[in-house]
């Protein structure tokens, strides 16, 4: 989720832990400091976009290694407030503030390695948006109250009030994403369409509008489903998904990579000018996507790169905003292209 979530997460969980054991404010400083402190690890070069992207949300992201941390981290806060005989409470308020980022962040479709050093295996439930006021605000508000009456009972009340409504969003939207997975499953088929996967994820900050991708052995495709449309199958548009440059991936490390990390999400073309493109198709939509390199170079053959090339990015913003207040209100138009 996007860093400001993060960081009211953080801090709601550390005050809702503490209570009025010390004071609201230190409580939601170090919960909000400890719900950022995974993130900083965008600011680790690791020489190639690929592996920055596959290897951020890593070991700063895993639930063992974050609570092995706990222990000198919270021993530190404890001496640093003076507040020694409450050492246990602040590794507890602590822990749940850290904890919480990964598991958060692992509903959205990008991938956390919750288990290592047990296995690499990227958890993407793609159940929420990495940014959704729904699920923000209800946090941020219930934070504001508690902090603005100094940590009173009902100041208590507001913030443990907030993290259940928002949690109740967030879940919510899990049920949303079965409900629309199986109407996209119904209207594939009805369609002739018997894909290997499907993927479902809301579209930019709303649960109101859902994009689906289905994969089979030559092509995607994609559709989109609002809660707010009328009854009836979902339409979806075909596209190629560059099977024939599978044999000229396979030796390329991060194509690969990619590959693992978007659970097969993914597609390939060459450029014209002889390159050759792999794209993450989890975010983003068609043809915009935020994830896609370049990985090797034609000659008599492809040759990989010494180093990845990103060109991914998103497209022009007034047209999809545009279009995506539209389709949410249920209106059948085409998306951008």
């Amino acid at each position: 989720m996007d860093s400001l979530t993060q960081v009211v997460l953080g801090a709601a969980v550390g005050v809702a832990v503490m209570r009025r054991r010390t004071a609201a404010w230190k409580a939601a400083l170090w919960g909000g400091v400890a719900g950022t402190l995974p993130d900083l690890d965008v600011f680790i070069a690791h020489g190639d976009p690929i592996l920055n992207m596959v290897l951020h949300r890593a070991e700063s992201h895993a639930l063992f290694w974050l609570t092995l941390f706990l222990l000198p981290f919270a021993w530190l806060v404890a001496r640093v407030q003076g507040e020694w005989g409450q050492w246990r409470r602040w590794w507890l308020a602590l822990w749940l503030a850290l904890v919480t980022h990964p598991l958060l962040d692992a509903f959205t479709v990008y991938g956390t390695q919750l288990l290592l050093p047990f296995t690499d295996y990227p958890v993407a439930l793609g159940s929420v948006f990495i940014i959704d006021p729904a699920v923000t605000l209800p946090w941020l508000v219930g934070l504001a109250v508690v902090l603005v009456r100094r940590g009173d009972a009902r100041g208590q009340r507001a913030n443990l009030w907030g993290l259940a409504l928002g949690t109740a969003v967030l879940l919510a939207g899990v049920g949303l994403q079965a409900r629309v997975q199986s109407l996209a499953r119904a209207s594939l088929a009805e369609q002739g369409v018997h894909p290997e996967r499907v993927l479902v994820t809301p579209a930019p900050l709303s649960m109101l509008l859902w994009r689906v991708v289905a994969m089979d052995d030559d092509s995607y495709y994609e559709g989109f489903h609002g809660l707010l449309d009328a009854p009836g199958p979902m339409r979806f548009d075909r596209f190629d998904r560059g099977a024939r440059l599978e044999a000229a991936a396979a030796a390329i490390d991060g194509a690969q990579r990619i590959r693992r990390f978007s659970h097969g999400f993914y597609k390939l073309h060459e450029s014209a000018g002889g390159q050759l493109v792999i794209t993450d198709l989890r975010m983003g939509q068609e043809p915009h996507y935020s994830f896609a390199f370049v990985v090797a170079q034609r000659g008599s053959d492809f040759r990989a790169l010494p180093v990845a090339q990103a060109v991914g990015g998103a497209g022009p913003v007034a047209p999809a905003l545009a279009w995506l207040a539209r389709r949410i209100r249920g209106e059948q138009v085409a998306p951008p292209r």
